[in-house]
């Protein structure tokens, strides 16, 4: 199984994390989610994997989650995933999947844990050092 990143090449952390993933010296499938979003099997199935409450990989800013009312603690998690699925924007990003597991990446340096060979010293976009030397 490839290790897959859902990405967004806007964003630093993800383009960190996709830098981090190569490093290491894996070439992982890479789906820009924005254009090709995940079926909502998919999304339930990597939420699964990572352990974490659907509302966890919600992003708030610069999504359309307060025009959504998306903050309103009743919403069911049909109702938020359905968010997710009608507006891609509203998934929290980096997610990677590899063998070792499945980890919403935020910050990059958590996809170090998943990945076969980490990297051991990483300088991120805005010079931030990661690991030791």
């Amino acid at each position: 199984m490839p290790t897959t990143i859902y990405h967004n090449p806007a964003c630093g952390t993800s383009r960190n994390t996709l830098a981090m993933i190569r490093q290491s010296g894996e070439e992982p499938v890479i789906v820009e989610y924005l254009k090709t979003p995940p079926s909502r099997e998919t999304l339930v199935a990597l939420i699964a994997e990572m352990g974490i409450p659907i509302r966890a990989l919600l992003r708030e800013k610069g999504t359309p989650y307060d025009d959504l009312g998306l903050a309103d603690p009743d919403l069911s998690d049909k109702h938020l995933l359905d968010a997710m699925l009608a507006h891609p924007i509203l998934i929290n990003r980096p997610i990677v999947h590899t063998t070792k597991g499945t980890r919403l990446c935020r910050p990059s340096e958590i996809v170090l844990e998943i990945l076969e060979n980490p990297i051991a010293v990483f300088i991120k976009e805005d010079g931030e050092i990661v690991g030791s030397r």
